[in-house]
């Protein structure tokens, strides 16, 4: 969730034109992160779980190229490190749970 709540601040700044295009894009892929997790845990087989932890790290990379358009548009620039720095955390967790989840598959 602190990964939402950054962009969302990072975004505020955004300029006008932007708020339909890449301001809203960018808030849709950080919610749609912990909103794949949180749908993925709550299906009822293994496979379910790892096909939304999927979907999240694809959003996650979403974000991330988002970001890097934001910085070569000149709309952020100290930003980036932190920001990359919190996905590369995230990706490595996701990364972790599907690997985990493909090795041990929980009863379906």
């Amino acid at each position: 969730m602190r990964m939402v709540r950054a962009v969302y601040e990072v975004t505020a700044s955004f300029p006008d034109e932007e708020r339909y295009c890449l301001t809203a894009q960018m808030r849709r892929c950080a919610i749609s992160v912990p909103s794949n997790i949180a749908e993925g845990a709550a299906r009822s087989g293994n496979k379910e779980f790892v096909r939304y932890l999927i979907m999240a790290r694809g959003s996650l990379m979403e974000l991330d190229t988002q970001t890097w358009i934001a910085k070569d548009l000149g709309y952020i620039a100290e930003e980036v490190a932190s920001l990359q720095s919190e996905f590369h955390e995230i990706l490595a967790m996701l990364n972790g749970l599907i690997r985990n989840r493909r090795v041990t598959p929980a009863p379906d």
